[in-house]
């Protein structure tokens, strides 16, 4: 089989769910550029509250980003992301892959509790690693970037924690739910139903002016969370007087997008250009 083929054949197999992405992460080239630099880092004393550094080579001082993986809110595991962790330090960012606590075990607002926590421990360890503490940028995909926005929106989070609004420069969301009232899947039932304020838990609740800057990235073809989630959050996001941009990737679908910041599929969408460039300018922004 040709590489091109394999990876076809792989994008088709994570996308029915079948191939976990800790296999991907075994086969995919990686971008050399970046380097692990920190392996299980603790947040906090549940096994699952610990994150992965890496960094680019070279000297920072880098902008930091945190990524949040997806799986429902129940599955996941941040070896499964190391590829993407490179590829965002090969591109000049310190990059933060934290795991989570997941349903069943928790559900709202424990996981995002776990969120903003990973988020002030990766600041802290930022320095001695060559990151930026007061340049913090956040991402997630599908439920993880449902994560991104909603600790971000939220204020109550990043607070508790003792993240500063003002470290956080910007959000970026890979096909992310942002409104998706009333809980009528599996997933979001099981993660949410039980809170007793519903419309606290949507990250189109918390809009407001002084959000900081979000990029948003849907594919035309998703239809596990549809592209109306991103247009929903930036529309309500631009009404109070913050900046929210949507970009809508023909073709991709929902694993695709996030597939799509990987070395063998590039191809087709520029992702991953898009979203770094995003990032410098706003890690730039005064």
């Amino acid at each position: 089989m040709t590489s091109r083929r394999f990876f076809a054949a792989a994008l088709g197999s994570l996308a029915a769910g079948c191939w976990p992405l800790r296999a991907f992460y075994a086969v995919t080239p990686a971008d050399s550029g970046g380097r692990l630099v920190a392996r299980g880092v603790r947040y906090g004393d549940d096994p699952r509250q610990a994150l992965d550094l890496y960094a680019p080579r070279g000297e920072g001082p880098w902008p930091l980003v945190v990524f949040f993986y997806g799986g429902s809110w129940n599955s996941g595991e941040r070896a499964g992301y190391g590829w993407l962790g490179r590829a965002l330090a090969s591109r000049g960012f310190l990059t933060a892959v934290p795991d989570y606590r997941l349903v069943p075990a928790v559900r709202y607002p424990a996981f995002l509790e776990d969120a903003a926590a990973a988020v002030a421990e990766a600041r802290r360890q930022a320095p001695r690693l060559g990151g930026d503490p007061g340049r913090v940028l956040v991402v997630g995909h599908s439920a993880g970037a449902y994560m991104a926005a909603q600790v971000v929106l939220d204020r109550r989070f990043l607070r508790a924690a003792g993240v500063p609004g003002e470290a956080i420069r910007g959000v970026a969301g890979l096909a992310g739910p942002y409104d998706f009232l009333p809980f009528d899947v599996r997933a979001s039932r099981e993660a949410f139903a039980g809170h007793p304020r519903p419309e606290e838990t949507q990250p189109v609740t918390h809009v407001r002016a002084d959000a900081p800057p979000f990029w948003l990235a849907t594919g035309s073809e998703d239809d596990t969370v549809r592209p109306r989630n991103s247009l929903a959050l930036a529309e309500r996001l631009r009404a109070a007087g913050a900046r929210a941009e949507v970009k809508l990737y023909p073709g991709l679908d929902h694993m695709g997008i996030v597939l799509a910041l990987s070395r063998p599929f590039r191809g087709p969408a520029p992702v991953l250009a898009d979203m770094t460039g995003f990032f410098h300018a706003q890690s730039r922004a005064v």
